[in-house]
C-alpha cells in the first residue's frame, strides 16, 4: 500500500482536521451521545440505496447521473463521515456533528466532483472490477469481533457505521482513545493512518455507488488532506480558514 503524496485529480476528496486539546474522557461516551445520528443515518442509508438504484438505471439509459440524486448521496456520505470522524472512525474532534446534508465549517468533510457524462457499460461491471479493493478494504473494515446480539448489513457492519462489532479500523480508534486517556495526546501516526483507511474506503464506496468512473487507486493516502492542491472554493470553510491562517503565519 503506497503512501505516496503524488499529485492526483481523483474526484473524491476527503478531509479531516485533528482537533487540538481533545478531552481525555469524552471519547468514552461519544458512542452514546451520537445515538440520534445513528437513527437518522439508518434512514438516510436506506434512501441512499434507493437513490443509487435509480441513478444506475438513469446512467444505463442516458449516460448521466441525475444531479438531484447525486447531491443527496453526497450529502449522506458527508453526514456519515462527520459522525465517523467524531466517534467510531477517528475520534478526531469533540465538536458534535451537525444534523445536515449540506456543507458546514465542521473539521471533517467529503466532496465528490459531479460527472457530466458516465459510461453506461461500467454500471454493469463495477462491482466485479472493484473486487480486489474489496478484498483489501474488507481486511480493515470488516468486523472481527461482532456483537452476537446485533446483525446488519451495509454501512452498519463495514466500518462505515457505528454498530455491528469491531473491525481493525475500530480497534485502532480504541487504541488511539486509550493513548488520549492516559497521556492526553492523540498519536499523529494513528490519526493519519485512520484517515488514510477512511479515504480509501470512501473512494471505493463512491465508485461502487456509480458516482464516478475513475477507478480507485491502490494506495493509502494518510493525513488530513488529499495529496493534491485544493483550492479554497472547493473545500469546506473550516479547512479554508485553517489554510489561510497557516499561510499568514
Amino acid at each position: 500500500m503506497s503512501t505516496s503524496n503524488a499529485s492526483s485529480d481523483y474526484p473524491v476528496r476527503l478531509t479531516g482536521e485533528l482537533e487540538q486539546n481533545l478531552s481525555r474522557w469524552l471519547w468514552l461516551v461519544k458512542m452514546i451521545l451520537a445515538i440520534p445520528h445513528y437513527i437518522v443515518l439508518a434512514g438516510l442509508w436506506g434512501a441512499f440505496g434507493v437513490a443509487t438504484v435509480l441513478a444506475a438505471t438513469a446512467i444505463l439509459f442516458t449516460g448521466r447521473y441525475p444531479r438531484t440524486l447525486f447531491n443527496f448521496n453526497v450529502g449522506v456520505l458527508r453526514w456519515n463521515w462527520r459522525v465517523g470522524f467524531y466517534v467510531y472512525a477517528a475520534l478526531g474532534t469533540d465538536r458534535y456533528p451537525p444534523f445536515t446534508l449540506a456543507r458546514t465549517d465542521y473539521p471533517a468533510d467529503i466532496d465528490v466532483a459531479y460527472p457530466e457524462h458516465m459510461s453506461r457499460g461500467l454500471v454493469l461491471v463495477k462491482w466485479l472490477l472493484v473486487a480486489p479493493h474489496l478484498l483489501i478494504i474488507g481486511l480493515l473494515v470488516t468486523d472481527l469481533l461482532p456483537y452476537p446480539w446485533i446483525t446488519g448489513s451495509g454501512a452498519t457492519t463495514s466500518g462505515l457505521g457505528p454498530i455491528g462489532g469491531y473491525s481493525v479500523l475500530n480497534l485502532i480508534v480504541v487504541l488511539a482513545g486509550f493513548f488520549l486517556l492516559i497521556t492526553g495526546k492523540y498519536p499523529r501516526a494513528l490519526f493519519d493512518l485512520l484517515i488514510g483507511i477512511s479515504r480509501w474506503t470512501y473512494r471505493v464506496l463512491t465508485y461502487l455507488a456509480f458516482m464516478h468512473d475513475e477507478y480507485p487507486p491502490f494506495r493509502l493516502d494518510p493525513g488530513p488532506h488529499e495529496p493534491i492542491e485544493i483550492h479554497e472554493r472547493s473545500i469546506s470553510p473550516y479547512v479554508a480558514a485553517t489554510m489561510s491562517r497557516t499561510a499568514g503565519e
